[in-house]
């Protein structure tokens, strides 16, 4: 079983994963909402973290010009109306 060490300001508990599960079972609903929101947000930040730095790690595909995204805006705004 292992356990970390959480630091909350004027406050160090050490507690088991498991321990830290009881705890948060305990909670009203809506509190666990909260946890789970909270870690949910901060596992999404992650992911969105390596998913930007992938994208600016590869080179451009093509280089597209102002000029051709408004030509391209035009004729599909042609098609449409």
């Amino acid at each position: 079983m292992s356990s970390s060490t959480v630091t909350i300001p004027n406050v160090k508990v050490q507690l088991t994963v498991d321990q830290l599960l009881a705890a948060v079972r305990q909670l009203e609903p809506r509190d666990r909402a909260r946890v789970a929101r909270a870690i949910t947000d901060a596992e999404l930040d992650i992911e969105l973290a390596q998913l930007i730095a992938e994208l600016y790690s590869q080179p451009p595909i093509t280089d597209i010009s102002d000029t051709d995204i408004l030509a391209e805006i035009r004729a599909v705004r042609q098609k449409v109306h």
